[in-house]
């Protein structure tokens, strides 16, 4: 098993290590953790273009000074053309599409949140790197070229059929037509002079200026119904995250419209039944984890969407009294009926924290399989596709709205431990971002793994997620067998992944002790690594 790491004056999570690189660079030169996170954002939208852009959406939950949590929420709203009307009239029915300019609906809004963190860097901890430092990595790679990882070229080969003729995809991420194998280069100039602009210019111009201008007439020319306008009315928002009390700490998520309260609401049920044993790689821990999983869904599938257009509030949600009732409805030898649930998705999760104990849990995505696939001619931004996630049945919950901000599977997790010990943690893979947070969350805080053993135990998926389209419980090879044999004894429709499967997320956790120790653990199905010092 590998070691975790530990530092003293900063650490850093990604799954791509040159992101974890950028970020350790920014904290040595002074810098804090809201300065190394715009650093490690702009270099992984350049080396995990598969999973992330600066054309998707992004959010924040920090641990501030005295232990104060905050949040930044950077998505993107959907086009004001974008009704269900005039998805009509181009000959959209049933759904979405998934690729292409007609999926290319929601405004980006990972940037303005870079911007949005610089500023509180700035005026609230002294922040004093400007942005053509934060994004000089970023530059670098894209200008002169970073080696394709073996996952890129993959999927990139899966998904080949469904991407390559999309407007500018294959110019951007083929090589002379053909899908780049691990370790070839790939360059992306026009993406370089993009961040050299915002990096000049500052993150506004991406949404107000020359740039915006540029992009919002890229887009209508490949059939987005986004404009200019669309643009120039989106900001980022600072916001309080949601909070819950359990044993032993206080954990934090992400508002609505992602499915934080969903990780909040695993937790707090998994807190109530106390049904996980002493083992946790045993039957009764994934059982119970897995039930409360259900539980949470059920509840995300009823309600979440832009909180502007939900029937109730987070905070009803998470009252202790609707808690209970849910964690009453778990049975503990017999696995409820399950179903299929949403799309599966593509993201990044990534986390720092500064020698003064400032932390962020930070995640970013386009949604699928490198968004939209439309790659924007001028600017070479990959758009995001996170708007197909919206319904065309106007009775649905997450009805398409013009103006109206997508479910969002995204939820950066945090949290303060009575004993005085901080930590964010996370990981990328749609359904499966709640169910492993809680994983490796109770690894570590029940259990006593430390972060590196809880995120290399074996894991399982509940759903879907990227890459993966069936709906069963899917366990990694490694579970002992009289783990598999109890769980379907009890019925659940198991099936085997191979022994460290992608399809279980790339999770990270780092862990600041109350002595100030920094821990840090990464997970080796992904191209990541902790990086301290």
């Amino acid at each position: 098993m590998t070691q975790p790491v530990y530092g003293r004056r900063g650490i850093a999570v990604a799954p791509h290590a040159l992101a974890a690189e950028s970020a350790i660079a920014v904290l040595r030169e002074g810098g804090n953790a809201l300065e190394a996170m715009i650093a490690a954002a702009a270099t992984i939208a350049v080396v995990y273009p598969h999973m992330n852009s600066i054309g998707g959406d992004g959010f924040w939950v920090i641990n501030g000074p005295d232990n104060r949590a905050g949040g930044i929420e950077a998505c993107g709203a959907s086009a004001a053309l974008a009704t269900r009307d005039w998805y009509a009239q181009q000959g959209v029915s049933g759904a979405l599409p998934a690729r292409g300019g007609l999926a290319a609906l929601t405004v980006a809004g990972t940037v303005s949140g870079w911007g949005a963190a610089q500023r509180l860097s700035q005026q609230a901890l002294g922040g004093r790197l400007p942005l053509t430092r934060l994004l000089d990595d970023a530059i670098e790679l894209a200008r002169h070229g970073m080696p394709v990882t073996r996952g890129q070229s993959q999927l990139t080969q899966t998904k080949l059929a469904d991407l390559k003729d999309r407007p500018g995809f294959a110019d951007t991420f083929l090589s002379a037509g053909q899908v780049p194998q691990a370790g070839q280069w790939l360059r992306q100039p026009r993406l370089a002079d993009t961040l050299s602009q915002i990096a000049r210019r500052g993150t506004d111009s991406f949404y107000r200026g020359a740039l915006a201008r540029q992009m919002a007439a890229e887009l209508e020319a490949v059939g987005s119904p986004l404009r200019l306008s669309d643009l120039q009315a989106h900001q980022a928002r600072l916001v309080d995250p949601l909070s819950l009390r359990c044993t032993g700490a206080r954990l934090h998520n992400m508002i609505p419209p992602t499915q934080g309260l969903v990780s909040l609401l695993i937790l707090a049920i998994m807190d109530r039944i106390k049904a996980s044993g002493q083992d946790p790689e045993g039957p009764a821990f994934v059982h119970a984890q897995v039930e409360a999983t259900k539980l949470a869904f059920a509840v995300r599938d009823a309600h979440l969407t832009d909180p502007a257009f939900m029937k109730v509030t987070a905070a009803d949600l998470l009252d202790p009294a609707h808690i209970d009732a849910l964690a009453a409805r778990f049975q503990a030898d017999r696995a409820a009926p399950w179903g299929r649930r949403s799309d599966p998705g593509d993201t990044i999760w990534m986390g720092v924290i500064d020698r003064n104990g400032l932390a962020v849990s930070f995640i970013q995505s386009i949604y699928h399989e490198y968004g939209s696939g439309v790659v924007l001619p001028g600017s070479g931004v990959n758009w995001q596709n996170r708007g197909c996630s919206f319904s065309l049945d106007a009775g649905h919950v997450n009805t398409l709205e013009p103006g109206k901000k997508p479910f969002h599977t995204l939820n950066p997790a945090m949290a303060q431990c009575d004993d005085g010990r901080s930590m964010v943690y996370g990981t990328m893979g749609g359904d499966g971002q709640p169910q492993t947070q809680a994983t490796i969350y109770t690894r570590n805080t029940l259990f006593g793994d430390d972060p590196q053993q809880a995120i290399e135990r074996p894991r399982w998926l509940l759903g879907r997620t990227w890459g993966n389209a069936s709906d069963t419980l899917k366990l990694e090879a490694r579970f002992p067998a009289a783990t598999v044999q109890t769980l379907q004894s009890m019925g659940h429709e198991v099936e085997m992944l191979g022994p460290w499967d992608d399809a279980v997320g790339h999770a990270g956790m780092l862990v600041r002790h109350a002595n100030g120790v920094l821990e840090g653990g990464f997970d080796p199905r992904s191209n990541g690594a902790v990086v301290a010092f």
